[in-house]
């Protein structure tokens, strides 16, 4: 018989009681969605305070709480996952494969913004001036990008939260395990039992994301409208259907000529952090389930707990390839700047090699200052798209977590390392499996 209580709730019950169904995490995810949707409309159309305040404290809570465990595990996951390598067989090969499909798959990720960019023209009809924007508070430049990996002192970057000065230490630190070889030991013991716990803790906060979609989508709605998404109808579509493009278009076309596996069965397989990226937008908050369903879909664990948080901190497909291109596209238009050939392959140029700037963090703010001052675009234009962000983050970050999980398998495949079996096995949510259910509660029937 069947270990889900789920299986069992059409059972005869052994005593004077039914079992309550245990509701998929799935399928609270997109309860809170609806529930989110509902309670930001009427907060907006009533124009009830209390209810757009608690929104706005619930959501910052949940993006609080993934931002809390951040920095430690970025940096004891990197850290880990360098060591782990020395357990793979060819991985030096292994890391250049991987790291060779993460360019190009943004290659191919920034062309079809590019495209979709040039077709639609989302810049015309807005009725948006340049005199709507406004200069962001932190903006990048590749001068900032290069100095800026190298921290000044080892505090700051985790009291700042700067991903990518993490990343560097963590990538030193795991690179010296190595050479030191069993006189780091004491120290790799340690680190991956601090991963651990800081994954256990971060899966209690993932299991809160129901509330924190309700509180976002919520506040979403409130505070921005339909009449504001309005004014960027079709520079949204773009994004949405750049990322749908590159999401169900481009990797399921990979996946069927390069790896060979079905398309269907690795959605099935990743749902589970492609939906939580959605919500949460971070890809670093989601990678403990982005690491769980690469697993699950046969790629080796010591590949995945490297592949997994190097692509959390630099694989992004929908923040550093589609939206930067629409985005750069867009401001142009709206400041009557033309843009030739030479600035749509500086596009390209920065999506590939510039994407760690966007370091998993919700948003996308830095990728696209960065983007701007190299092609000399206004950075001012970056204000005319903070409003919208948080729409646009949740499709980006879902495309990043899905091509975060995508890679690792064709990298597998290629290296006649996947478990097949495994793969066309997968089903389960991870996020359902790994908190154990409670014992069902048996509500009595009366005699």
């Amino acid at each position: 018989m069947s270990a889900n209580p789920a299986s069992t709730t059409t059972d005869e019950p052994s005593g004077s009681g039914f079992r309550i169904p245990k509701v998929p995490f799935w399928a609270q995810i997109v309860a809170g969605l609806v529930l989110g949707v509902l309670l930001g409309w009427l907060a907006r159309s009533q124009d009830i305070d209390w209810l757009y305040t608690t929104l706005d404290k619930v959501g910052h809570i949940f993006v609080q709480l993934l931002k809390l465990a951040v920095a430690p595990l970025v940096f004891f996951a990197i850290l880990v996952s360098i060591t782990n390598l020395r357990k793979v067989n060819n991985a030096a090969r292994l890391a250049t494969r991987t790291l060779l499909w993460f360019m190009i798959t943004s290659l191919i990720a920034v062309a079809i913004g590019l495209a979709i960019g040039l077709i639609t023209n989302p810049g015309s009809g807005t009725g948006l001036t340049p005199k709507d924007g406004k200069l962001p508070e932190h903006s990048g430049s590749w001068l900032d990008f290069l100095t800026g990996i190298i921290p000044d002192n080892v505090i700051t970057p985790f009291t700042e939260l700067n991903v990518l000065q993490i990343v560097f230490m963590a990538a030193v630190a795991g690179i010296a395990a190595l050479q030191l070889g069993e006189k780091a030991q004491p120290i790799l013991t340690l680190s991956e039992s601090v991963l651990e716990l800081l994954q256990k803790a971060l899966w209690w906060v993932i299991r809160l994301a129901p509330l924190g979609t309700v509180g976002l989508i919520g506040y979403a709605i409130a505070d921005y409208g339909w009449d504001l998404i309005g004014k960027y109808a079709t520079f949204t579509a773009d994004v949405y259907i750049g990322c749908a493009l590159v999401m169900f278009g481009v990797y399921p076309l990979l996946l069927a000529t390069v790896a060979k596996v079905s398309p269907l069965q690795f959605f099935k397989g990743a749902w589970p952090a492609i939906q939580l990226a959605f919500v949460s937008r971070s890809s670093v908050g989601t990678m403990p389930v982005t690491q769980k369903v690469t697993e699950r879909l046969g790629v080796p664990k010591e590949y995945a707990s490297f592949a997994v948080p190097f692509g959390a901190t630099t694989k992004m497909d929908g923040c550093a390839a589609i939206y930067p291109a629409l985005a750069a596209i867009f401001i142009a238009q709206i400041f009557d700047v033309q843009l030739g050939v030479g600035d749509y392959v500086l596009i390209a140029f920065v999506s590939v090699i510039g994407s760690a700037a966007t370091a998993g963090l919700t948003g996308a703010t830095v990728m696209l200052t960065l983007t701007l001052s190299t092609l000399g675009l206004p950075l001012e234009g970056v204000g005319l798209l903070m409003a919208i962000d948080p729409i646009l983050d949740m499709m980006r970050t879902a495309t990043n977590v899905a091509g975060q999980a995508l890679v690792p398998v064709l990298v597998s495949a290629r290296e006649k390392i996947l478990d097949h079996d495994a793969y066309n096995s997968a089903s389960a949510s991870p996020v359902d499996d790994e908190v154990p259910a409670a014992e069902p509660e048996r509500v009595p029937v009366a005699a």
